[in-house]
């Protein structure tokens, strides 16, 4: 699925999309892409400096485009990910109850790859005439992309594998994103993390966003693409609504880490879930007619 839940559901919601509904990913370097329709859409997570037809265009709103009009992106000046969102999210296949791409397997999306020249990205025509342009999200929910972020976590599963140095060392230092990074994990490069008696354990479950010490001494994010099972100690995991700062990050920005309870992690991830029901309550109630979109078809 997508790195950054936060942004893609953001996004989602100004359509009034359901919370998952498919978008298209964008890392670094944007497409151009061609509407062959007349439509609305929304772009969420990093700015990656997007014009429509050459006009520069902003994030975090519902936007019209008339069939010719060009989608293109000069780069990123913070953050990584930016998400394209559609009316009633993008028409591709199902694949184990999803409409991800998971290039690594290749399967999901559009024949299990990135996109390429000529590809053909279709969405529901009748979802399109209830759109608003114009309406943003309110800036007090968006996710302020930042090269320093403080990363709230859960501690464990295996905290005793660590001595109380290591977790001291975890807990009191910065960690640098490093280039070798991508969507199976965020790799960090600082202090090392001491380990009682080494890395390895039995293999267990690893959850989006469980936090690795290899035998170096140094942590791995697990992401999006990760394996279902690992065999290293897991320190932490990052609270469900930190994961998009993880997302976002460039190589070199820094993290450090702050321990929550498992309570307060539910709590904040309850808060903003009800939140998102809360904006696309407010942006049912408003008068569409106004805006007198035409119907469409692809």
């Amino acid at each position: 699925g997508v790195m950054d839940p936060y942004s893609a559901g953001l996004a989602n919601a100004l359509l009034g999309n359901h919370e998952h509904a498919a978008v298209l990913e964008m890392t670094l370097v944007g497409p151009k892409l061609m509407f062959l329709e007349n439509s609305a859409f929304v772009l969420g997570g990093a700015n990656l400096g997007a014009r429509l037809d050459g006009e520069s265009i902003g994030m975090w709103e519902v936007i019209w485009a008339k069939s010719g009009n060009i989608l293109s992106f000069d780069g990123p000046t913070v953050g990584v990910r930016t998400y394209l969102a559609v009316p009633g999210g993008l028409d591709v296949p199902e694949v184990m109850g999803s409409r991800s791409t998971y290039v690594r397997a290749q399967i999901g999306g559009v024949q299990g790859r990135s996109l390429v020249k000529g590809d053909l990205l279709l969405w529901d025509p009748d979802s399109v005439e209830s759109q608003k342009p114009g309406i943003r999200i309110p800036e007090s929910l968006l996710p302020m992309i930042s090269h320093e972020q403080i990363i709230r976590i859960v501690m464990g599963p295996q905290t005793s594998s660590f001595t109380a140095q290591g977790v001291a060392t975890f807990l009191s230092s910065s960690y640098q994103v490093s280039q070798q990074s991508d969507r199976v994990g965020c790799r960090l490069e600082g202090p090392v993390i001491e380990h009682v008696d080494g890395a390895d354990i039995i293999s267990d479950g690893i959850p989006f966003g469980g936090i690795q010490v290899t035998g170096d001494g140094l942590p791995v994010i697990l992401m999006a693409d990760r394996g279902v099972t690992g065999g290293y100690a897991k320190i932490g995991t990052v609270a469900s609504v930190d994961l998009w700062k993880v997302a976002q990050a460039l190589t070199g920005d820094v993290f450090s880490f702050k321990a929550i309870s498992p309570k307060d992690a539910q709590t904040s991830l309850i808060e903003r879930k009800k939140e998102l029901s809360k904006l696309q309550a407010d942006f049912d109630k408003i008068d569409n007619k106004q805006f007198q979109l035409p119907r469409i078809t692809l």
